[in-house]
């Protein structure tokens, strides 16, 4: 589920939490399986617990990757490196009420680079009944 996928302030990429210390929780890297201390300092957000700005409220991230889902017929997002204005109108497309005042072009990019990472890593699997999971692979 998104709730076992970590996204690190400062740190690239998504982790799987493995454990737990008296200071820290060890995670690893779903992109190269390197573990790591994630510190108390940190800013740790669960995906489960992300939502993107709209202009009726919040939208919980895994909607928006359902809506990505949706356009690319289940295929990976546009490339997060593209030009600021490409990404916008993707966002818009998939998003078309989100706030374009608190919702910046480097959230846009985040989302898209999460969505096509999980993609990648075969993570990601849009339910039937519409809920959004992370396979928990071992």
């Amino acid at each position: 589920m998104l709730k076992d996928i970590l996204a690190i302030s400062g740190q690239g990429g998504l982790f799987k939490m493995i454990s737990q210390t008296k200071n820290s929780i060890i995670v690893e890297s779903i992109v190269d399986g390197k573990r790591i201390p994630a510190y108390s300092t940190s800013r740790i957000s669960a995906l489960e617990d992300i939502s993107i700005y709209t202009e009726d409220g919040d939208v919980k991230l895994k909607e928006v990757f359902k809506r990505i889902h949706g356009k690319e017929n289940g295929g990976k997002a546009i490339d997060n490196k593209l030009p600021n204005q490409q990404l916008q109108a993707y966002f818009n497309e998939v998003l078309p009420e989100y706030d374009k005042d608190r919702v910046y072009v480097s959230d846009i990019k985040k989302v898209l680079n999460w969505y096509n990472l999980l993609h990648d890593k075969n993570l990601l699997k849009i339910e039937e009944d519409d809920s959004t999971e992370v396979n928990n692979q071992e």
